[in-house]
């Protein structure tokens, strides 16, 4: 009897372990086709990008597909055939010098970025180049910004800035900053003085497009409040009205040596208007100050209780 309950016990053990390693398996399958269908649609966003925004109009604003564009225009090598051989060439130069991790983490978009230049037709959108360079640019940055939430790479001139860091100190900012550089004074040379100019634009739009799209979204404002008498009702009110935490510290006035307390809050955009209304109503003269914060993680923000 002992040794049946034994094995029945150990069976069971096994059949759970069993169900635990397919549920593993199925997840992590899972996990591979999301990033996957990520990657995708963000290279589909940088190759729209390239062949009907800013291909066309002869802007070539760094990367590997800033390349492209110069070596179609100036040799008559297809783009995608020379970002595909920059890639291969960047593969190598990872998996030599920067490891397994960076190297599959490259691999994927490295791969179907030409592709995606090869499949997305060539063709110009509208003839006005600075609707072109603007739309473009944005379309760009929403790709690359895809690829860095998800920590993912399209190749071309984003490993050579690693591998400076890493044997040289050098900020990677700056290396692609200078890379980057490097190829838009070559299109002074292939293309000329104006389009240039249009490539310096397009690095600018890219870039605050990317650094809104990493912080903008997530803002909040966090706002600090005193009031010489009335924060607790404050403190109520905010509360009842916007179901949010907040901290109280002891704070002592400069001036008068008064000692009084100090509400902050963090709210989002949209409750903002709120939360002056209510101190306004209840103490005009209370004082407020209110900056942007970029992001916030915690109770109410990142996560929710269960109701």
């Amino acid at each position: 009897m002992k040794e049946n309950t034994t094995l029945s016990l150990k069976a069971g053990a096994k059949k759970r372990k069993s169900v635990v390693d397919r549920k593993n398996k199925s997840d992590t399958l899972f996990s591979f086709l999301l990033q996957l269908l990520k990657i995708s649609v963000a290279v589909l966003l940088l190759a729209i990008s390239i062949n009907l925004f800013l291909g066309p109009h002869d802007i070539a604003a760094g990367g590997a597909s800033g390349i492209g564009i110069l070596a179609e225009s100036a040799l008559g090598i297809d783009r995608s055939w020379v970002v595909l051989s920059l890639n291969v060439v960047v593969l190598i130069l990872a998996a030599l010098f920067l490891g397994k991790k960076i190297f599959f983490n490259t691999l994927i978009g490295s791969l179907l970025f030409p592709l995606a230049l090869r499949i997305v037709p060539i063709g110009m959108l509208t003839e006005d180049r600075l609707l072109s360079v603007i739309f473009g640019s944005i379309v760009f940055a929403v790709g690359v910004a895809i690829l860095y939430k998800i920590q993912a790479s399209s190749g071309g001139t984003t490993i050579p800035p690693l591998i400076f860091e890493k044997y040289f100190g050098m900020n990677p900012s700056l290396g692609l900053l200078f890379t980057d550089m490097v190829i838009v004074f070559m299109s002074l040379y292939v293309f000329g003085f104006e389009e240039f100019l249009f490539a310096i634009l397009s690095i600018g739009i890219t870039s605050i497009v990317m650094n809104y799209i990493e912080n903008g979204l997530k803002r909040r404002k966090a706002i600090m409040i005193i009031s010489q008498d009335y924060t607790k009702e404050i403190r109520d009110q905010l509360t009842n009205e916007l179901d949010r935490g907040m901290t109280v510290f002891d704070a002592r006035g400069g001036k008068n040596d008064c000692d009084r307390e100090m509400i902050m809050v963090v709210v989002t955009g949209q409750e903002y208007p709120l939360v002056r209304k209510i101190v306004d109503e209840i103490d005009p003269k209370s004082f407020m100050i209110t900056y942007n914060v970029a992001e916030v993680h915690g109770l109410g923000f990142t996560y929710h209780p269960i109701q």
